[in-house]
This record gives C-alpha cells, structure tokens and sequence, in this order.
C-alpha cells in the first residue's frame, strides 16, 4: 500500500494573527502520516517594507519583487515567519526542518520572463527535488518551506506559496498518495463573496470559469485555483480550500474537482 502524505499550505490572516496561526500549527502537528507545510509571508513582508520607505506592488494577486524587495522578502520569509512557524511546530513535538527552495537544492526555478507585467525577482518553479525530499519524509521529518526558490547560480527567486505546494504535491506523487489542501482565512471558495458562509462545497473546472467570468472568482483566488486544477490533473490524489479546519478531511471546506470530461494527463 501507498503511504499518504499531506501537502499543507498556510497563508493569509492564519499568518498574521498568533492565534489563528498557533491554532492552525497545533492542528497539522497533530495529524500522525507524513506531512509537509508550505507558507506564505502574510503582511509581515508589507509592513517592514513600508517601515523601510518601500511601497508594496501587487498585480492579480501576485507581488512585484524588485532588487529592494527581494532583499526584504528574503529576511522576512526565510527568517522570521519560517522561524516562527518552525519553533512552534518544535514545542508541539513536531520534528520541523525549516526551508528554502536552495536548501539542498529542493525547489529551482527560473526568473519569469518580462512581460506586460515585469514582476522582477519571480521565480516560475522548473525543478522539485523529490527524492531529497522522500528522504526528509523518511527520516521522520516535517519540512517547513518559505515561499521562496533559487535558479541554481546564487539567485533567490520570490515564488508564490500556492504553487509551491501544488508543485511539490505534484512531485512527490511519485512516492505517495498526496493530499492538498489551502488553508487560509476563508472558509473556502464562496458562491457570494459578500456572505462568508457561501462555501461552496466542491468546484469543478466548468463552474470555475463560469464564476471566473462573471467575476465573482477573482484576484488571488484565480492563480489558486490554477493550481489546483494542475495538481489534479498530474496525479494529487485530493485538494481541498478552506480556513484551519480544512486539515481534516471531514470539516467545511471546497472540494476541487475535475470535470467528467476532462482525464487525468
């Protein structure tokens, strides 16, 4: 049989508020199979670069990493909150191992091409390693990751955490039966965005796009979703969106689906 294994990502209000995020952490802690934790950086990296004169860009939900903020990114990410997230992890008896994508050359990514847009320091993640990561799990160890990779030749690259973890969902399926879930401060993905209690309890790619076009699924929630559906589509077993509670399987969250007449690659 397959072990299972839980690819969870952590992000938004969860980040920022201590409770929430305490709450969240003793929650994963808890769950007994092999797991893996994917973070974002919440607010903290705003606030330092605002502190330190720097205006915050983001464009569709993705941030703008010039030189200036790649350096703060950097200390924020890899230093403060994967820290944080690492020592309370440790007092829940957790065996954490905080991460970047260039510690033991986990995640590589490439600079995303200048486009319309030129988001800067963004990296667009072209190698998992999963076999260093398979030995991490078997070890007995819960890899911690900040939202951050590297291109092989000293660059750090900014990455964005969803697709962190759809990507090493994805990589090590090889070796496991993975499961994804989001967990941010929605409950899920809603029907109304107006009414938080509007979780809609699945989503298939059909509804997606018809609720995408309308404009009820926008901003941030659009790169997600994306990631989602990738995941799915190249053999992650579930995913799921949703707050904290979403860890278990059983509580309030959004199934990801796919449509029937769409196959697995």
């Amino acid at each position: 049989m397959v072990d299972k294994l839980l690819v969870a990502k952590i992000g938004g209000s969860i980040i920022d508020e201590e409770r929430a995020l305490k709450e969240v952490l003793e929650t994963f802690a808890a769950i007994p199979q092999r797991k893996a934790l994917v973070h974002g950086g919440g607010r903290r990296a705003d606030h330092v670069l605002e502190r330190m004169g720097i205006e915050p860009r983001m464009v569709g939900g993705r941030r703008i990493t010039d030189a200036p903020t790649m350096d703060v990114v950097q200390m924020v990410y890899a230093g403060l909150v994967n820290k944080n997230i690492v020592a309370l992890l440790q007092s829940m008896d957790c065996p954490a191992l905080g991460l970047s994508g260039a510690d033991l050359d986990c995640l590589r990514a490439v600079k995303r091409p200048k486009g319309e847009v030129d988001f800067g320091f963004v990296g667009d993640i072209r190698l998992v390693n999963a076999r260093v990561l398979k030995q991490v799990l078997d070890a007995g160890w819960t890899p911690v990751f900040c939202p951050l990779t590297h291109d092989g030749r000293g660059q750090m690259l900014n990455t964005n955490a969803d697709t962190i973890a759809a990507e090493i969902a994805i990589a090590l399926g090889r070796f496991f039966s993975v499961e994804l879930v989001y967990c941010s401060g929605n409950m899920g993905v809603l029907a109304d965005p107006a009414d938080e209690q509007s979780v809609l309890p699945t989503i298939g790619i059909e509804e997606y796009h018809s609720l995408k076009e309308r404009g009820i699924i926008s901003a941030g929630m659009i790169p997600k979703l994306d990631t989602a559906f990738r995941a799915l589509r190249n053999g992650v077993q579930e995913v799921r969106i949703g707050g904290s509670v979403a860890l278990h399987a059983d509580n309030k969250a959004t199934r990801i689906r796919l449509s029937n007449t769409e196959e697995k690659k």
